[in-house]
């Protein structure tokens, strides 16, 4: 059953989920993977990567993912973690939507909430900027989170704020796109690397292996086939996410090879918060695989069941 199909409109779904906020956190996670994926999920012996996800929102909590899932806070970690210099230059940190002033800012920008998904402004040209709009969207975004639908722990713990960056601009008369290069790691292992593409028009993405080895395989959104070049700072880029990723049991490193200049995007703990649509099982469960859950953690969850 695809639920999106049923209920088309987001906005319906969202209040839907909402509703439905009172539930506990295992009921809702139960449910809400239930009608994403027809599926019924396996708590007590997770084996998929999808499964693997679930348990991880509601068992795995480390207080570093409220730091590192915040796109504010996390570039102290990656200072801390010796890589500055991959940082995104940032124009302003805000507590609230009228602490910004547009006529400190450079015509070009990009401001993020700091516990949102998707909750970003593109602003290539301040000039012809709908500033009513933007800060009625700013408003929405910034209100903090509480009981999520997805039950998406480590973004509940954050401050909401928002973050101004610099605008990674790209040569559109050469048809030049701002490739997002997302690394599947586990305790400091990349295993599957993400590339999208196209995001704001008609999403696309590929899928490859540590080597650049094309995975002829979707995940949630169609692939463009192999024919994306591997990037020359790909060494280097496994290398940064490796470091970054080393102190968790699973965190996908988002990074952008920017005129050869590796630039940080974020770190996400739950990838498409487990709902993402494999076309190959086999992928989702060599992923899963390699997502090696806590033992001891783990022993004690089996024991509820």
């Amino acid at each position: 059953m695809d639920y999106k199909k049923i209920i088309k409109s987001q906005k319906l779904r969202l209040k839907i989920l909402q509703l439905l906020s009172f539930l506990p956190d295992k009921v809702m996670v139960k449910l809400h993977y239930r009608i994403s994926t027809g599926k019924k999920l396996n708590l007590n012996n997770p084996n998929t990567f999808n499964e693997k996800i679930q348990w991880y929102k509601l068992y795995y909590r480390h207080p570093l993912m409220v730091k590192c899932a915040d796109k504010y806070a996390v570039r102290e970690y990656v200072a801390e973690k010796g890589l500055s210099e991959i940082l995104n230059e940032c124009y302003g940190i805000y507590n609230s939507i009228e602490e910004i002033n547009l006529n400190s800012l450079p015509k070009k920008f990009v401001l993020k909430v700091t516990n949102g998904c998707g909750a970003n402004i593109f602003c290539e040209n301040k000039n012809l900027l709908d500033e009513t709009s933007m800060r009625m969207k700013l408003k929405e975004w910034i209100k903090p989170i509480k009981n999520s639908p997805g039950r998406e722990w480590s973004y509940n713990n954050i401050k909401p704020r928002i973050v101004c960056e610099k605008y990674l601009e790209v040569n559109r008369e050469e048809d030049e796109d701002l490739l997002d290069y997302k690394f599947f790691c586990f305790y400091g292992k990349p295993t599957h690397i993400q590339v999208d593409m196209d995001r704001f028009t008609k999403h696309k993405r590929n899928i490859y292996d540590v080597n650049w080895k094309y995975i002829d395989a979707t995940i949630t959104y169609p692939n463009v086939g192999d024919i994306i070049k591997k990037p020359k700072n790909l060494d280097t880029m496994l290398e940064v996410a490796s470091i970054l990723s080393e102190d968790f049991p699973h965190v996908r490193l988002d990074l952008y090879d920017y005129r050869e200049k590796i630039i940080f995007g974020e770190m996400t703990f739950y990838h498409g918060s487990g709902y993402e649509k494999f076309s190959s099982y086999e992928l989702e469960k060599e992923m899963g695989k390699e997502f090696i859950l806590p033992e001891k953690l783990l022993n004690s969850v089996k024991r509820e069941y």
